[in-house]
């Protein structure tokens, strides 16, 4: 709960800048004085206060703040994009107009010099003659209301497209790996992957339905998510996590906790899982005999749980280590970033959710500053990565760049 707060005073301050800078750009560089920027910078202060206190809200049960509020978050963050990429274009056409100005200028005569103690008053200005130039404001507030309705129509275009992916079905990718020490006999051996169905405030029972339904279409060998299943405690998200227990797989269905889990009460959620028939893979491993082959299949909690005092971190030695080095070894573990101390115990192959994908472009380009791997295949010091970008989403309700997905990971023997 204390990572949650600290990141949502973060959070606070990093959307009130934020909005300080739409403010600007959206009420004041659009308006004159009066009632309407009174009535944009009141508006501008409550979406800002809008966003913490959905966060907080949510947490305390709050769910109907989360449309409104996650909504608002998308919008707002492609509303910076779209003004910051403008910045430029808007410079250039205000440089350009003042430059118009103050070519238009007519040119007036030196004035004639003025005797010292001549009598009478100064003549007034000659009929006709040019103020000094204000460099035209109506022209630069036209400027800056177009980029304002611009930016506007952008940014709810894209929110409106990226809900719409968000909330559609999970696609399917198919992925085939070659694996060096993988029997020929279990050539083939299929494992359908999930992450990230973070069932919440916004999606709930119907979601898990729908992903179970799609991954039992798939007829695979092993099931295994990949952690960030929930936003909520037992209590609140049981029934939601229910259909799990629908999962099917020749050889077992499988779970590694993800960060969120130890937001939402790790231990019960690791003995709620378990009922619902999955094995909880916790920093430990198991042989999978198919096909007349061996495989370790292996699992380490996720790096939060590092000094939370609710359940170890990763312990990659008790998983991995001891084990017959002739046989391959798949890992999972939610964030790709684990593999750099899974590649250390020779691990072939790990699958990792986390990323989203990104989830909303061009947000993905900062992921990849934490995580080696953002989506689909990679590999860390030798050991090959598989991302899958998750079937549900986390905050808005929104995924532009990176479709909700379910990936069937077919291992190939080399």
């Amino acid at each position: 709960m204390m990572a949650v707060l600290g990141f949502v005073a973060v959070l606070a301050l990093v959307t009130g800048l934020i909005h300080l800078y739409l403010w600007k750009r959206l009420v004041r560089d659009t308006t004159t004085p009066g009632r309407w920027r009174r009535v944009g910078a009141i508006t501008a202060v409550m979406l800002a206060v809008l966003v913490p206190v959905t966060l907080a809200g949510t947490q305390a049960g709050l769910y109907w703040l989360a449309w409104p509020g996650y909504l608002w978050l998308a919008l707002m963050f492609y509303l910076l994009v779209v003004l910051v990429v403008l910045e430029v274009p808007m410079l250039v056409a205000r440089l350009v107009l003042r430059r118009r100005v103050v070519a238009a200028e007519p040119t007036t005569a030196a004035p004639e010099p003025v005797l010292v103690g001549a009598a009478g008053p100064t003549d007034p200005p000659a009929a006709g003659a040019v103020a000094a130039p204000d460099h035209d404001p109506s022209r630069r507030l036209l400027l800056a209301r177009g980029a304002a309705i611009f930016a506007g129509l952008t940014a709810t275009g894209i929110t409106g497209y990226g809900v719409r992916t968000a909330l559609g079905p999970p696609q399917l990718d198919r992925v085939q790996i070659p694996l060096a020490k993988l029997p020929r006999s279990m050539d083939g051996l299929r494992i359908a992957t999930v992450s990230d169905i973070h069932l919440g405030p916004l999606r709930g029972r119907a979601h898990t339905e729908r992903i179970v339904a799609a991954i039992n279409r798939l007829d695979a060998d092993i099931v295994a998510v990949v952690g960030d299943l929930v936003d909520g405690s037992v209590a609140e998200l049981g029934s939601a996590a229910a259909p799990l227990r629908d999962l099917r797989s020749r050889y077992g269905s499988f779970f590694v906790t993800g960060n969120h889990e130890y937001y939402s009460g790790v231990e019960e959620w690791v003995q709620e899982v378990d009922r619902l028939g999955l094995r909880v893979m916790q920093n430990r491993r198991q042989e999978i005999q198919a096909r007349g082959g061996v495989l370790d299949l292996a699992g380490v909690n996720d790096l939060s749980g590092v000094g939370t005092g609710l359940a170890a971190g990763p312990d990659f030695a008790a998983a991995l280590g001891d084990r017959d080095p002739s046989r391959p070894v798949v890992l999972l573990a939610h964030q790709p970033v684990a593999a750099k101390e899974a590649a250390r115990y020779g691990v072939d192959l790990q699958l990792s959710g986390h990323t989203h994908g990104g989830q909303m472009v061009p947000f993905n380009l900062a992921v990849r500053l934490e995580q080696p791997v953002v989506s689909g295949l990679g590999e860390v010091d030798g050991t090959k990565v598989y991302v899958t970008n998750g079937a549900g989403f986390w905050g808005p309700p929104v995924r532009v760049g990176a479709e909700p997905q379910i990936s069937l990971v077919e291992l190939r023997s080399a």
